[in-house]
């Protein structure tokens, strides 16, 4: 029998190369998964224990199971002490709202104003939902109920009401009435939500009275905020506040996202529904130059919001991590076009909004401390330094955060390259 090996080496070279290829990819098969019991955590402990003591009743969540990655905690920098952090004011609950956007948001620009005057202040954040509601309803009237009414939003909506309502400080409102300790939106949505159906459904147009209303649901379950209100001895107006006392300009600040679906280099409509006024301000750059603004902010003394998924085998709340274990993606293989497929598929979605406030380096990779105002990063111990905070692989951040909100300084190479 005569063998031409000259015909047989590109034959050869791709059997072996195709093994070679095989064996990595098995050999990074090394997380491995379980079934655990979700065991009540500090939403069913204190947020719905407080919910119920005042006037709703909300149903206890059923006993059930999640699926999510076996984390080693021995590979988890999973202490505050690990990381290079930024100033920020203590974490503070959500309570029972969807309000995650206004919470983290609020939290970035309160350690922005730090970062650029050195002054601490502790800004409401329910003078924003509050505003926020009215403008979702004004727009539900004009597009006549074709406009998403919904508890959430988008990290830049917080500038955008400071520019049209401005701030107040939390001392002034704070939303909490009838001796509430968390804050609980459930029955006043449902109020607000069936009224604007009554609207749609009887083509009740009228946006002056529909606005009254919604503002007066708001009023019964969260109170009215003051239209003048008292700093260190002097009377401000929510505008007079933001540009008199905060010195804050809403324009300093912009939202990066790494989108593939929408051209690069350019600014882009982030197609989401909690992008209910439909946003064209997101500055749509590729993968690699995403992930090395975040990791240049970060070194440069800046923080930044993410809006992202957080509902992953790999985001556990038992461990405060969130990775990517390799039976849903190799490390190596997490790119551009995997991203946007999870986004394109549903798999990943834009389901909470969070504030990265510091970052810890190991075996060459990132890991950064988040800031968070969800019920899940607080089921350990509630006098330990990790309560309310998260640590996340950057290869999570890499894969399932899909848009960042930050100081343009932080980022002014990139939007040099803007048309």
């Amino acid at each position: 029998m005569n063998i031409n090996l000259r015909h047989m080496k590109p034959k050869l070279l791709t059997i072996i190369g195709l093994i070679t290829f095989s064996t990595s990819i098995f050999a990074q098969n090394k997380d491995k998964s379980e079934y655990i019991n979700v065991e009540p955590g500090f939403y069913q402990k204190s947020i719905l224990k407080d919910v119920n003591a005042v006037n709703e009743s909300l149903k206890p969540h059923e006993p059930s199971k999640r699926f999510q990655m076996a984390q080693d905690t021995t590979l988890i920098p999973g202490k505050l002490s690990d990381y290079k952090s930024v100033w920020r004011n203590p974490p503070v609950s959500q309570g029972n709202t969807g309000t995650c956007w206004c919470f983290s948001t609020t939290s970035f620009l309160e350690s922005e104003l730090k970062r650029t005057s050195n002054k601490e202040f502790r800004i409401s954040e329910m003078y924003t939902v509050y505003c926020e509601y009215i403008e979702k309803a004004r727009r539900f009237v004009k597009e006549h109920g074709e406009s998403n009414f919904s508890e959430g939003s988008q990290n830049n909506a917080v500038a955008r009401i400071y520019a049209t309502y401005g701030a107040m400080p939390l001392s002034a409102y704070n939303g909490l009435i009838n001796g509430r300790k968390y804050h609980s939106h459930e029955a006043m949505f449902n109020d607000m939500n069936n009224f604007l159906k009554s609207v749609k459904a009887n083509n009740s147009w009228n946006e002056e009275w529909v606005l009254e209303t919604i503002k007066s649901i708001m009023n019964s379950h969260i109170g009215a905020p003051p239209a003048v209100f008292s700093v260190d001895g002097k009377e401000y107006t929510p505008k007079t506040y933001l540009t008199d006392y905060l010195k804050f300009n809403p324009e300093d600040y912009v939202e990066i996202i790494s989108y593939k679906q929408e051209p690069y280099w350019q600014k882009v409509e982030y197609k989401v529904a909690d992008n209910w006024w439909h946003s064209k301000d997101y500055y749509n750059v590729p993968l690699d130059v995403y992930m090395e603004a975040i990791k240049k902010a970060v070194r440069n003394g800046y923080t930044l919001n993410f809006a992202g998924d957080v509902s992953e085998p790999g985001f556990s709340r038992s461990t405060q991590a969130a990775m990517v274990p390799d039976f849903d993606i190799p490390s190596a293989f997490i790119n551009e076009d995997a991203r946007q497929f999870r986004f394109t598929n549903g798999t990943t979605t834009d389901d909470h909004g969070i504030h990265l406030v510091g970052y810890y380096q190991k075996n060459g990779k990132d890991w950064y401390l988040i800031k968070d105002s969800g019920s899940g990063s607080r089921n350990n111990n509630p006098n330990a330094p990790e309560f309310g905070y998260y640590f996340f692989h950057e290869d999570y951040v890499k894969l399932k955060m899909l848009c960042f909100y930050i100081h343009k300084d932080a980022v002014k190479d990139i939007l040099a390259k803007f048309r």
